[in-house]
């Protein structure tokens, strides 16, 4: 991914997007969006980064630990750490016995079924926070304008249980948000859209296979991803 200057109004970035906090006066870090230990070394040279204040930065790390890691295990269909795609889960799986024990209690069969495939029931709440936080800063980065409110849907599904009718629509949909309305001259989303630059079929790719989003306007800011070409995300804000 290349770097992209953003000339945005800068008057917006004064405050924390997820609390509101003035960044001057209560500190501030920089925040990777999306969540670093998603993508594999070697990364990227110029990962989206972007300023939220330290508390907020904190209050994350357990549950993208807990995401990054569920997500891995589900994906090597395991919670062994020798099996891991996803380096950081395997680290997170050796480190943390409690934190495998939990996964592993979120894996079930059908018992009347003995070639029933294995199920994962993730903790919900716990993902949903890291995909807003995600989302938000996506729309950050790319439109240099907050969204503060708190979205009416987010969806996160694996790419394989979607029809082929709904993920030709996902897919489709990517490339129709990304010309249907022209954000503000300077942001980064008219930089994408005008160069072409780090965007394949209307996404805009972090990590080939293994991180894209877009953003679409759809009676209000619709924000997806795709995560190693497995899940499928949705964060959905409806115009006020």
């Amino acid at each position: 991914m290349e770097e992209t200057e953003d000339y945005s109004d800068v008057r917006l970035k004064s405050w924390c997007i997820h609390c509101g906090d003035n960044l001057s006066k209560v500190g501030w870090t920089e925040d990777h969006v999306p969540t670093k230990s998603l993508l594999p070394k070697p990364r990227p040279h110029h990962l989206p980064v972007i300023k939220i204040c330290a508390a907020c930065n904190n209050s994350f790390s357990k549950d993208e630990q807990y995401f990054v890691t569920f997500l891995s295990c589900v994906m090597a269909g395991s919670t062994d750490p020798e099996v891991q795609f996803i380096a950081s889960a395997a680290r997170s799986l050796r480190s943390s016995p409690s934190l495998r024990a939990a996964i592993e209690n979120a894996r079930s069969t059908d018992p009347n079924r003995e070639d029933a495939a294995p199920t994962w029931s993730p903790d919900v709440e716990r993902v949903h926070r890291v995909l807003l936080k995600n989302a938000r800063g996506h729309a950050f980065f790319e439109r240099g304008e907050p969204v503060t409110d708190a979205p009416v849907s987010i969806i996160a599904v694996p790419l394989p249980t979607l029809s082929e009718q709904v993920r030709v629509w996902f897919e489709r949909g990517a490339v129709q948000g990304a010309l249907a309305s022209w954000p503000e001259a300077g942001s980064r989303l008219m930089q994408h859209i005008v160069t072409g630059q780090d965007m394949l079929g209307g996404w805009i790719v972090v990590q080939p296979e293994r991180y894209r989003y877009s953003l679409e306007e759809d009676g209000g800011l619709v924000v997806r991803s795709v995560i190693w070409n497995y899940l499928a995300t949705e964060v959905r804000w409806m115009d006020t």
